[in-house]
């Protein structure tokens, strides 16, 4: 497996080719891509036999790697205007339909995409691949147009933008992109569609609890606490939040109890459910909300 030094100085040279692209969007995406791996390289060992695809292989990592830190990139194109308006207008209609950017300045992302269609072991991953990014933002957009406007979402309507806006759809495609996942086939089962939907809203209640303190400090509003808050002044919101969590781990384990599913997603699925706390805990550019973290800021 390629070392995470050799992995960060790849990526970023990657990064380089995107306006706006930071160091910390490398390191976030090899260490947390690092980590999603090492949960889940038993199971893509089991199907390499079928796949021919090496859990090893640096290109495929390093193709994965690329594609979070470009999710970590697009996420703060939003949030904290890196880019023009028009010029993230044309890197979205780039990234979500496979073509080169019609700006300069944004080479990497058609360099990304044309490799991820080079590698796609099912092109139909491919193909959800640029809907998800689609979606993923569509949902960015939405969410900060949303907290800076005068009428509140509801709830719900926050959540369900949330759960397109957490990115989890895009990792889960990659990886299938990369190393024969089947996911294609599966989205066609209702309760794989449920997983999707309760794992998503569980990365989203972990980020906006984390991140409500900051968030609230900076004037950010699209936070699940800080809208609840805005609807309901004095209500418990931590442990209402608190509450949401553990009722949607409820329902993905039993949906994972009662269905089966192939082991590798049962590993991700894992993986995916513990990943924020580690992040939260350890990451120290971009997650830690604490004095040592320093002025860092929460996920999307």
């Amino acid at each position: 497996m390629i070392q995470p030094e050799r992995a960060l100085h790849q990526v970023l040279e990657w990064g380089r080719s995107l306006t706006g692209f930071a160091d910390e969007h490398a390191v976030e995406a090899v260490n947390g891509g690092q980590y999603i791996l090492q949960r889940i390289r038993p199971s893509l060992r089991d199907i390499s036999v079928r796949t021919g695809r090496d859990p090893q292989d640096e290109t495929l990592i390093l193709a994965f790697y690329r594609e979070l830190a470009l999710l970590f990139w697009l996420d703060d194109c939003n949030d904290l205007g890196l880019i023009l308006p028009e010029q993230l207008a044309a890197v979205e209609q780039a990234l979500g339909h496979g073509e080169p950017c019609a700006l300069p300045g944004f080479e990497g992302c058609a360099v990304l995409r044309a490799s991820l269609a080079a590698l796609a072991y099912d092109r139909r991953d491919y193909a959800q691949l640029l809907d998800d990014t689609r979606r993923y933002c569509a949902a960015l957009r939405a969410g900060h147009a949303q907290a800076a406007g005068s009428e509140r979402w509801s709830y719900a309507e926050y959540l369900q933008n949330g759960i397109d806006s957490i990115a989890y759809a895009n990792v889960f495609c990659c990886l299938s992109l990369l190393w024969g996942l089947d996911m294609a086939t599966l989205r066609a089962r209702p309760a794989f569609r449920q997983i999707l939907r309760l794992i998503s809203a569980i990365g989203r209640l972990q980020n906006d609890l984390h991140g409500r303190d900051k968030d609230r400090s900076v004037g950010e509003a699209d936070n699940a606490a800080i809208l609840l808050l805005q609807c309901y002044p004095g209500m418990p919101v931590v442990e209402f939040l608190n509450d949401e969590l553990a009722g949607y781990t409820r329902m993905l384990q039993r949906v994972m109890a009662e269905e089966r599913f192939p082991a590798t997603w049962g590993s991700l699925i894992e993986a995916m459910v513990a990943i924020c706390a580690r992040y939260y805990q350890t990451s120290a550019s971009r997650y830690r909300s604490d004095s040592a973290g320093g002025g860092q800021r929460s996920p999307a």
